[in-house]
């Protein structure tokens, strides 16, 4: 079987009337793939996607239907797909990247610092970097090709970006998955904070089902798709460590003529921090 769309990090297989997505080892900085292989990151991402998807079919349905590779074909019951992947229901994807950010950082604070704003939204005066927001906000982004960069846009221009694609729904969609993307996030937050784990921020997918229902897709509060700082040494007024990539990043950025390869104690430390913040999350070894 070959995968009929690759991303940066996931494979998508056609299986008749479902996909099969696989998180794969690969690991992208600043919307390139580095040419490391991080083993053992992609069961991370589709077991904490699995542990999500769980909890929070109170709030929207997912598009999960199994990860075991037994109930998959064949194909898939071989080493290097247990364990990452993930059998799901076919969704017509919305092509809105759903962001919220309850902490102050990144490009949020790079903003704010420029004009008081994120995304367009007003923010109260004296924010530190990393404070805590008075209330987490809802900064939706276009979805970029691979090598491009997603563009942040205001709640009112994603509404009009639905409508374009689906005419008459557009504030309808537009206003149900900024509202799921807030109560997912709220639910998801409170819970890792008694575990330890401060959600900074964080995005979602949505689609449509095959009766037009509003759907999650793609992966769930894992470390490629949000931020997740050690509650116990949390402290505004800097940068916060982090269990998810931005150690990478960050050694990417110190290093410029990185050729785009991480050396192997920055792989081993970046697999390590993946690790532990799944084990906070679910409350077991990976």
């Amino acid at each position: 079987m070959k995968p009929i769309k690759e991303g940066k990090v996931r494979e998508i297989y056609d299986n008749g009337d479902s996909l099969i997505m696989v998180a794969t080892d690969r690991i992208s900085c600043f919307d390139v793939i580095l040419k490391n292989v991080i083993e053992k990151k992609g069961t991370v991402l589709t077991q904490m996607s699995k542990f999500w998807f769980d909890m929070t079919e109170d709030i929207v349905p997912n598009h999960m239907i199994s990860v075991d590779v037994n109930d998959m074909p064949e194909f898939f019951r071989q080493p290097k797909f247990d364990g990452n992947s993930m059998m799901c229901k076919k969704l017509q994807m919305l092509p809105i990247e759903c962001i919220v950010r309850g902490y102050i950082t990144g490009s949020g604070w790079a903003s704010y610092q420029e004009n008081g704003t994120v995304c367009g939204i007003k923010l109260p005066e004296g924010l530190k970097e990393s404070d805590k927001l008075p209330e987490p906000i809802y900064t939706p982004s276009t979805k970029a090709e691979i090598g491009d960069h997603d563009e942040n846009i205001s709640y009112e221009k994603s509404i009009e970006v639905l409508e374009k694609e689906f005419p008459g729904k557009g504030e309808e969609y537009a206003s149900k998955i900024r509202d799921y993307t807030i109560a997912l996030y709220k639910k998801c937050a409170d819970y890792a904070l008694e575990r330890g784990i401060i959600i900074a921020d964080t995005k979602f997918e949505f689609g449509l089902d095959e009766n037009g229902n509003i759907v999650i897709g793609d992966e769930m509060l894992t470390p490629d798709s949000s931020r997740f700082w050690p509650a116990d040494v949390y402290e505004p007024g800097h940068g916060q460590p982090s269990f998810d990539k931005q150690f990478a990043r960050d050694w990417l950025k110190a290093n410029k003529d990185n050729n785009w390869i991480l050396p192997k104690e920055v792989e081993d430390k970046t697999i390590a921090i993946y690790l532990e913040g799944y084990e906070k999350i679910t409350g077991k070894k990976l």
